[in-house]
């Protein structure tokens, strides 16, 4: 079966509060997207103009106000502010109520969303195997009657999810390495990873370590979803466009200049004393809807088959308005999605 392409909106828990960001999420459904991801942060990138609604709550009404995107998180850490029983809990019940349109994007995580609760945050060898595990416990809480689990890291005695489908929420592994892509291409439903970094990541890096995986656990190709969050500012005037990236400028930072990092004070400071061009890096800034359809089809051609769009603007309506209705209709036009 060929995974079709999918166009999709990327929901800034860290930008926007609830209720808005719900109105935005019900907008791109409205505006022919496909599907809605939303962030999991306890904190966001900047302390002054952030927001960090929980995901999970939010899914809930976003399932019920709409009736046709898939909606997701893109994504959750199941290793430390939650157990991942509680993980596997919440979105058995998510699938119950929205049958066919729920996923569950997980990832190793950042400390700026988990260390300030008194965790010692551990390097990327622990982050790893908690997250196998997790994922491991979780798929087994969805597929037994009753469990009992003693891991390296996670426990349950007798757990039983209760309300669940016979047919488990798919779980996409969110990575920007080698080994947990290849964990995803060995076991997941589905990869993500962000655009706007170094070509030879992706040519070089991540999708040998896709294949490889998919390769290893000897699935075919079209098993597996392959999820891109395009960063684009699109705007009238390349002023606008550029600015609108201002925001995001932690987005630019290197893992090492944001190694540790967990108060948004500390990265709002980091962020601002990088310059715009740089922040706006990871995006693609341009008033040419042709350049961003061109720039968009790089991914494609790479082999990305859920385009996730990312703005970084304060006016989400008038950027779901425009690529609505001027974006997707020329990539559907282009791909024949």
């Amino acid at each position: 079966m060929t995974i079709p392409l999918r166009f999709g909106y990327k929901a800034s828990a860290e930008q926007f509060g609830p209720t808005e960001l719900l109105d935005y999420a019900i907008l791109a459904e409205e505006m022919g997207f496909d599907s809605v991801f939303v962030s999991d942060h306890l904190q966001p990138w900047l302390h002054e103009g952030g927001h960090a609604p929980a995901s999970v709550p939010w899914l809930g009404a976003l399932g019920a106000k709409t009736s046709r995107v898939l909606i997701g998180t893109s994504v959750l850490t199941p290793t430390f502010r939650y157990n991942p029983t509680v993980v596997a809990q919440d979105f058995a019940t998510l699938g119950v109520m929205y049958p066919e349109r729920v996923i569950l994007g997980v990832g190793t995580g950042e400390a700026l969303n988990e260390a300030n609760l008194g965790i010692a945050w551990p390097d990327p060898p622990e982050r790893f195997r908690r997250l196998k595990e997790a994922i491991g416990l979780i798929r087994r809480l969805w597929s037994e009657d009753r469990v009992t689990f003693d891991g390296e890291f996670y426990h349950t005695r007798n757990v039983t999810i209760y309300d669940k489908l016979p047919a488990p929420v798919p779980i996409y592994i969110g990575a920007a390495g080698p080994a947990a892509t290849r964990l995803a291409g060995r076991i997941a439903n589905g990869f993500i990873t962000t655009s706007g970094k170094k070509p030879e990541l992706y040519t070089d890096t991540l999708m040998p370590a896709l294949n490889e995986g998919i390769e290893k656990a000897g699935r075919s190709p079209d098993a597996i979803d392959t999820l891109m969050e395009v960063k684009v500012s699109f705007a009238p005037t390349l002023e606008e466009a550029l600015e609108k990236t201002r925001f995001w400028a932690p987005l630019a930072l290197s893992p090492e200049e944001k190694m540790g990092v967990d108060d948004p004070i500390d990265m709002q400071r980091l962020g601002e004393q990088l310059p715009i061009e740089r922040a706006a890096s990871r995006f693609i800034v341009s008033t040419d809807p042709d350049e961003h359809v061109e720039r968009i089809a790089e991914y494609v051609h790479l082999g990305f088959r859920h385009l996730v769009f990312h703005d970084p603007g304060a006016d989400q309506a008038a950027f779901l308005r425009m690529y609505g209705a001027e974006i997707l209709p020329r990539l559907r036009a282009r791909f024949g999605a």
